[in-house]
């Protein structure tokens, strides 16, 4: 699965979470989660265990009660905190072997290409800073 899908489980299972507890301090299991995102429970436990290290859920393993449930108010988590608790690489990457340096193009592509991936990346991360899970919540249920 491609970091993008799975950033945007992520997002998904947050929400999911966040409308769930919204009411009622709880935690939720990941097969209710993976139901909304219709795919497996284990999938769902192997994103929310990368949630859970940067410190976005916690977990309350076994008996009644086990499940998921945000660390901090949605309001406090940004779509970049998630990007960032998901994503491992940057999003844009450079050859995997080194272009020919005797060709023009081969010798300056790759300074070139870093110049706009940066500029790129850090706009994308100026908006999803912006948003949080509780902006992302609130557009998903007026739909």
């Amino acid at each position: 699965m491609t970091v993008v899908s799975r950033y945007t489980i992520a997002l998904h299972s947050l929400t999911f979470i966040a409308l769930m507890t919204k009411e009622r301090d709880e935690f939720v299991i990941s097969d209710r989660i993976a139901i909304s995102v219709n795919t497996s429970p284990v999938f769902i436990r192997r994103i929310l265990r990368m949630l859970a290290k940067a410190n976005l859920v916690i977990v309350q393993q076994g008996g009644k009660g086990a499940g998921w449930k945000l660390a901090k108010d949605p309001e406090e988590i940004t779509l970049l905190d998630v990007y960032e608790a998901i994503v491992e690489k940057p999003l844009f990457e450079l050859h995997h072997s080194p272009p020919n340096p005797n060709c023009q193009i081969g010798k300056s592509i790759q300074p070139a290409l870093n110049h706009i991936y940066s500029n790129t990346e850090s706009t994308m991360k100026q908006q999803l800073r912006r948003t949080t899970v509780s902006d992302l919540l609130d557009e998903t249920i007026s739909k």
